[in-house]
């Protein structure tokens, strides 16, 4: 090996750790953190700067504030960067191309028609809030919601009846599924903060949000017993949908042409096929022994990046070799999944970048220290903090990542098994559900396609993820208890 190279490798080993030039106090840097939130929210809220440049910025300033050495400033950046991109850009990246192939086959539209062909016209609510749950795994919540739209318009012209009607069971499901269930960017990010354990987070999400489903549909129906204004816009796109829409594979690109959308059960296995895959892996985990063969052969199987790199393979030959698209008409799905996500992976990189500060500056630690002397639950704490960014400022990803930046070292710290740290993500993710209202993009996409006013939007979608939210924490604290938490 080159002699200067290897003693670059050995001086970077050796480097010792970063650390403030000047040690704070505690009121000082607690001070500085809250300074520095509130800058967040003012620059995403009031100026409307995009969440990556505003977290970035806020970043940089409270680690120069908390007196990390200058030189050593963007090489924290860079660390907090590389620790959460590595963990994370995969499986966003992965589960968005799956969720687009999906899309583009028609596969939401062929579960819609199923379930409802089996559950019956008058239990149409039900039925899109069962495709709900399954779209929301693989599928972002806007693509979902705005997939989904022609069938829920075409329902409410046959029964004559609101959107909303079909559509607000149906979202929130959704939504509760996109801050809970991995391979979506917020939980997904907040486990690697914390180094949690995807497979466990998805297992017990996923047990939770089953009877958030019926919650859904049970809260939506009470409030769809009142009479809400439809916008005019909507009200003359629905008019326009009839039940033919309901078998169009909704795309104007290689599934259009395709003879008739794919079979649902198909689009389940596909759904069904990673989680299941991580699920075995994370069995076989916990009850193989660390130094047994078959212990790295099911931490293989079970790596969330392999299993929906797998998904993925599986859904070319399913669904785009046997429609006979074409390799190149294949790619340019692939490539169309991508650019969509470039601005989450950048809130993701920069939320990174602001944990990574509050570790090296001493501030998490502040936190933590402070925090044990208040007596809260660290699982309390990160459901009221996520809850107050996600009401002040709107994503819940820039939520959930900015939360468990603050945590990291009460958690790290705080001799949590993999099962309660795996739950304290849970618990955080589930803030990010609730106050979701005229800060939140998905509140606008709501509203927009199913016609709603701003202040029916507030009185019907904003009340219910708050519930949602509200009724994920105290499942999350049972599943906490089950798991031993209330032994810290």
């Amino acid at each position: 090996m080159n002699p200067l190279i290897n003693s670059l490798m050995v001086g970077a080993a050796d480097a010792p750790a970063i650390k403030p030039a000047v040690e704070l106090g505690t009121p000082l840097l607690l001070t500085i953190a809250a300074a520095g939130i509130a800058l967040l929210l003012v620059l995403i809220i009031r100026f409307k700067i995009q969440a990556f440049v505003a977290l970035l910025a806020v970043s940089i300033l409270v680690g120069v504030a908390a007196q990390i050495p200058l030189k050593d400033i963007f090489t924290v950046v860079t660390n907090g960067v590389g620790s959460t991109m590595g963990k994370v850009a995969l499986l966003i990246a992965l589960g968005a191309i799956l969720g687009r192939m999906i899309e583009v086959s028609g596969g939401v539209q062929s579960l819609a028609t199923h379930f409802t062909e089996k559950l019956g016209a008058k239990r149409v609510a039900v039925a899109l809030t069962a495709v709900g749950f399954l779209v929301a795994i693989p599928v972002f919540f806007e693509v979902g919601v705005i997939v989904l739209v022609p069938i829920v318009y075409a329902f409410a012209k046959i029964a004559k009846v609101h959107p909303i009607k079909f559509g607000l069971p149906m979202a929130g499901i959704m939504l509760s599924i996109h801050v809970a269930v991995p391979p979506h960017p917020g939980i997904v990010a907040g486990a690697g903060v914390f180094g949690a354990d995807i497979g466990l987070i998805t297992m017990i999400s996923l047990i939770i949000c089953i009877p958030l489903g019926f919650l859904s549909y049970w809260v939506a129906s009470i409030m769809n017993r009142k009479d809400y204004e439809l916008l005019p816009g909507v009200k003359a796109q629905v008019e326009e949908f009839g039940s033919d829409s309901l078998v169009h594979v909704g795309h104007d690109g290689p599934g259009a042409r395709a003879i008739a959308p794919p079979r649902p059960g198909l689009i389940m296995f596909l759904i069904a096929a990673p989680i299941v895959q991580i699920l075995l892996g994370t069995v076989g985990t916990l009850t193989i022994a660390k130094d047994n063969y078959w212990y790295g052969v099911a931490s293989f199987i079970g790596n969330p990046f392999f299993a929906l790199l797998v998904a993925v393979a599986l859904s070319f030959f399913l669904l785009a070799v046997r429609r006979n698209w074409s390799l190149k008409e294949t790619g340019e799905i692939f490539e169309g999944a991508l650019p969509p996500i470039a601005s989450i992976l950048m809130v993701v990189a920069a939320g990174g970048v602001f944990g990574e500060v509050l570790r090296t500056s001493g501030i998490g630690a502040a936190l933590s220290h402070t925090l044990d002397s208040l007596g809260l639950p660290v699982i309390v704490l990160g459901f009221i903090i996520s809850l107050a960014l996600r009401a002040a400022q709107g994503s819940a990803t820039v939520a959930i990542v900015t939360t468990t930046g603050l945590l990291t070292s009460a958690v790290m710290e705080g001799g949590y098994s993999p099962a309660q740290i795996a739950v304290i993500v849970i618990a955080i993710g589930f803030g990010a559900l609730g106050l979701s209202h005229v800060t939140d993009a998905g509140f606008w996409t709501v509203i927009r396609y199913y016609g709603l006013t701003v202040s029916d939007g507030l009185k019907t979608w904003t009340v219910l993820t708050t519930i949602l939210g509200l009724a994920g924490f105290v499942l999350t604290y049972v599943a906490w208890i089950l798991v031993g938490g209330l032994a810290h």
